[in-house]
């Protein structure tokens, strides 16, 4: 088997076209679940368990299904409701609402590892418990999770070929169609292999930059 440079160049059109829907589902996915996983992990602290039970039901449901029948539900049962969204935004909202019960998570360790006299000293203060939350309690959370939620941004990224499944072109999925087009499956495949170590790599670099600015 060779390689040929010429499928290469012929696959680059569709490449640029799948990489720009991967990151445009990882940015939002990734902004979805950091948000909603904030919500949940705040919510799991209230004060009365008519929250809390509800929550955490949903959270573990949605934490020990797999995001693969997640996005078959969300494209192909919800319309039968009424709920018609477009391929991409169903797979943006499926890794956003599946991810964010695992930064749930991450958040609600990073809060419990904030020291009690932070706590004791706010309300020494007096300070309002919103204000509380947002100067003192939030800030020093967020700066002990920035690591792990990198690595949940990372594993995202793996995850987006399986938009595939419900006709979102990301790069696995323009490298199939060129493939099946084509009959020539190495170089696409290993064009999309690459790129996905690439931006895995950056990814990863752009997060050790972030976690040392919140360290100083």
């Amino acid at each position: 088997m060779t390689w040929d440079w010429n499928a290469v160049s012929d696959f680059m059109p569709q490449f640029w076209d799948g990489l720009l829907v991967t990151l445009q589902a990882l940015a939002l996915g990734s902004l979805i679940s950091f948000a909603l996983g904030l919500v949940w992990a705040l919510l799991m602290r209230a004060p009365s368990r008519f929250v809390r039970w509800p929550v955490g039901v949903v959270t573990e449901f949605v934490r020990n299904t797999p995001l693969l029948v997640q996005l078959f539900f969300l494209f192909y049962v919800l319309p039968e409701w009424g709920v018609t969204l477009s391929a991409l935004a169903t797979g943006v909202i499926g890794i956003g609402l599946h991810y964010s019960t695992y930064t749930m998570q991450v958040y609600r360790a990073g809060i419990e590892a904030v020291p009690p006299g932070q706590w004791e000293a706010a309300t020494a203060l007096n300070l309002p418990r919103v204000r509380t939350w947002q100067v003192v309690i939030l800030p020093q959370a967020i700066r002990r999770v920035v690591p792990a939620l990198g690595n949940y941004v990372i594993s995202m990224l793996k995850d987006t070929p399986m938009l595939m499944v419900i006709t979102v072109l990301e790069m696995l999925g323009e490298a199939r169609l060129f493939a099946q087009e084509h009959f020539q499956f190495t170089e696409p495949l290993t064009v999309i292999g690459v790129a996905f170590i690439v931006i895995s790599y950056l990814a990863s670099l752009l997060l050790r930059s972030l976690e040392r600015r919140l360290v100083r």
